[in-house]
């Protein structure tokens, strides 16, 4: 039976088997990465888990290979990853640029953290493989099968309720940060929906990820010092998010409106998803 043709019961039945894989990977293939230190266990065992657990799912219920999960490279993908770095990178640079020009926040140098090129680079690709593999694992199959089965935007709310309690366990998280993750969950989720593959939210997800750290902030309770700047507030923890980031604070609530503005306009080709047909491509 195709994925876009199941009822409730069976819908949720191959959600409920590929959750479970993707978690219980989630606890198992960081310990894998250890070595490299925490930032590249939690970004490469996340990736792996996604990957084993989407593989498995579409090779036992679907038959199909692993690009089907929304990552075959098309015309439009492209310009749909590019789409989502800019609303990505430009919701970054917006909770940074604005508090700065209000005079909430200053940048300071850091001189025990110096810039430093290949550590940019090195950065940059654990957190690609991260987002990656967090589109994968909530944007992906579990999604897809839910939205196919349920309505596209009843599938939104129970994944990205799950999206958020993922980060639960984060350094300094809080109920503002796990609502504004929500908040986020949802956004990506409706940019798979405009997009049809995972290129657009994988875009917004890593330009924003990648951003913050440049601009000296913190990214979800993580600490990454890589240009020789921070950025220091003026004002308090509700506002800033403190440790968390602009994630866990006012003004990471405040561009979420900007970011479904930006996600609704973008001129993306409208794809239909394989898993979210009945047939053949």
């Amino acid at each position: 039976m195709d994925a876009g043709a199941l009822t409730k019961s069976g819908a949720w039945l191959r959600v409920g088997v590929f959750l479970f894989f993707g978690f219980t990977g989630q606890l198992l293939m960081p310990w894998l990465f250890l070595p490299l230190g925490i930032l590249a266990a939690a970004a490469l065992g996340t990736f792996a888990a996604a990957a084993v657990a989407t593989f498995l799912c579409l090779r036992v219920f679907e038959r199909t290979n692993f690009p089907n999960v929304g990552l075959r490279w098309r015309a439009a993908s492209l310009r749909h990853l590019g789409y989502g770095l800019a609303i990505g990178v430009g919701a970054a640079v917006l909770v940074t640029l604005v508090p700065f020009l209000l005079k909430m926040a200053e940048f300071r140098a850091r001189p025990e953290t110096p810039f430093n090129l290949s550590s940019i680079l090195y950065v940059s690709v654990l957190l690609f493989f991260g987002v990656a593999g967090e589109e994968i694992l909530f944007r992906g199959y579990g999604f897809q099968v839910l939205a196919a089965n349920m309505g596209h935007y009843q599938a939104l709310l129970p994944i990205s309720v799950l999206f958020a309690a993922a980060h639960a366990g984060n350094a300094n998280a809080s109920k503002l940060s796990l609502f504004i993750t929500f908040l986020w969950g949802v956004a990506l989720g409706f940019a798979f929906l405009r997009s049809g593959d995972l290129w657009f939210p994988i875009g917004i997800h890593f330009g924003w990820n990648v951003t913050l750290p440049l601009t000296g902030v913190e990214l979800s309770g993580f600490t990454m010092g890589l240009t020789g700047y921070r950025l220091v507030w003026n004002t308090g923890d509700l506002w800033s998010g403190g440790a968390y980031g602009p994630e866990g604070g006012l003004i990471g609530l405040l561009i979420i409106p900007l970011v479904f503005v930006a996600v609704y306009r973008a001129p993306v080709v409208r794809q239909t998803p394989y898993l979210m047909t009945t047939g053949e491509e």
